[in-house]
Formats: C-alpha cells, structure tokens, sequence
C-alpha cells in the first residue's frame, strides 16, 4: 500500500507581510489557531515563525515561541511542531563599504539562532543550508555556523529538516552527514522558485531529489504562483508537501486565501484527487523516526 503524503503548513513565515493579506497570523493566539485550523484539515505537521505581536514584523523572541508551542502542546499534543532557526543570516552591504552591514541585516550570533530549540525541544526544527543572493540581499549559513547550530539541535534531541535551495546545499548536507555532524539518511525539504535558487520545474525537482540518499526524507514546495503544481509535482515524484501563508497568500489567480486552512483544504484535495491521502500526525512521526508525541516534555 501506497505510503501516505505528509502535509506541513508553513503558518506565516519571515518575508510574508500584514499589508499583503490581512488574513496573516500575526499574535501568538493568531499564530496558534492557524495551526490548530490547519491540523484540522488535514496537515501533521507545521512550521513555525513568530512576528512582533505590536508591529508584525518577525521576531525571534523566545517567550513568544513558548507562548504558541504552549498552546499547541496543551490542544493537540500530536501534532508535529517545526519551528524555524532561518532567521539571523541575512547580510546587506553598505553601498560605500560593501564590508559594512547596511540596514535590514538581521546576522546574528549561531547559538542566538537556535535559542529557542534549546529551550523548547520542538519536534523539528529548520536547518538552512544556503549561502545565496536573495533579492539584493545575501542570506549567509556559512558551514562553520551551520556546524555550531547542527550541534545545538542535536544535543537537545530536535531532528534537523534540511532546507536546501540549490544543489550545492545539498553537497554541503551530504559533507555534514558524512562527517558525522548530521546523522542520516536525513530529512530533506527542497525550497524551489525563490529567485536565484533552484528554479520550479520537474527537472529541478528530479535533480534535487537524485542528490540525498534514496532512503532519506523529503518534501518540496515552491513560493507564489508555483506553490499549488508544486504540490501536485512532489506528490508525484513521492515526495512529501507544503503549503501555507509562508509560500503563498493566493488560493487561486487573484483570489486572497482567507486562511492557511483553506490553503492545506485545497492541497488534500490535489493530493487525493491524484489517488494519494494524507498522512496522520500518528503516522508521520513513525515515518519521520519521532518520539509518540511532546506530551512528555
């Protein structure tokens, strides 16, 4: 019998802004129910940022990470918590002295990156790989820092989701696993059709995927307008899939998403009518290799 497709909504995320859709989780209680919404319809596990609750821009602050990973302990203990560790690596050059950080550079300390893993022990966590141009901005994970927030996770026993948005992300993974600074096969989600990364097609895809070991985890999704025929490509590729206000405020052309449930609604459906079905948070903890649940932290 055919493996079932685990769906990961990606809640609200780091680039998304409140003046873009004003359907996007903003407060911890927003951020929460948007989870709790998306379990409902049908997603095991989700992906976490936080936002300053006053302003909406994104925030790393600890306290308000425990106030959502609380609350989703207490109303849905199965339910796979993921939370992010990208923030922290984006630099900007000054124009007059390209050595100096101009504003917008959030660069930040490893360890200050992964603080809150330390603390919370999430089931997940992400662990980005790329150093890359975005926008006309540079986001840095140089393999040093890697190695240092590799530790971190490790050591609070949170397995590590591999965000990688080119090939030489995944050269790099399979270095830190031979190494023995990851442990295998690895859990893989390929980031595609962010500008200047691996572009969204199938062969993109196809590439990805014959670079990790055959055993090894993954999922892909891609943002905007492919967020949708990502789905459907991963899915039949035997890939997991994503969706979520992070990759994608539009259910349809032009159509605002009132909700990241809608969003993951219309992702089950794409799945199933394709001949798949989703993935219980029960079963995608046993496929993923994590503990029953977090009702023992």
């Amino acid at each position: 019998m055919e493996q079932p497709t685990i769906l990961t909504c990606a809640v609200t995320g780091n680039l998304t802004r409140p003046d873009q859709t004003p359907h996007l989780p903003i407060t911890p209680a927003q951020i929460s129910e948007a989870c709790l919404e998306a379990a409902d319809a049908g997603a095991a596990a989700v992906h976490i940022h936080v936002r300053n609750p006053e302003t909406g821009a994104p925030s790393m602050d600890v306290e308000l990470y425990g106030r959502v990973v609380e609350s989703l302990r207490r109303h849905r203990p199965e339910l796979i918590i993921n939370l992010t560790t990208g923030p922290g690596g984006r630099f900007v050059p000054s124009v007059d002295e390209p050595r100096m950080a101009a504003a917008g550079t959030t660069l930040l300390p490893p360890e200050q990156r992964v603080a809150h893993i330390a603390a919370l022990r999430p089931d997940i966590c992400s662990l980005d790989l790329n150093t890359m141009n975005s926008g006309e901005q540079v986001v840095m994970n140089t393999p040093a820092n890697v190695r240092r927030m590799a530790a971190v996770i490790r050591q609070h026993g949170v397995v590590p989701e591999l965000e990688c948005f080119d090939t030489g992300d995944l050269m790099l993974a399979q270095a830190l696993l031979a190494e023995g600074t990851l442990q295998g096969p690895g859990l893989y989600t390929f980031v595609l059709g962010v500008r200047y990364a691996l572009p969204f097609s199938p062969a993109a895809l196809a590439l990805a995927r014959s670079l990790i070991a055959p055993q090894a985890s993954w999922s892909a999704f891609a943002v905007g307008r492919h967020a949708f025929p990502a789905v459907a490509q991963a899915y039949l590729l035997g890939g997991n899939v994503r969706i979520g206000l992070e990759d994608t405020i539009y259910l349809d052309k032009g159509v605002l998403a009132q909700s990241n449930a809608e969003l993951v609604h219309k992702a089950r459906r794409i799945v199933e009518d394709l001949g798949g079905r989703l993935a219980t948070c029960q079963q995608a903890r046993a496929s993923w290799g994590l503990r029953p649940s977090n009702t023992d932290l």
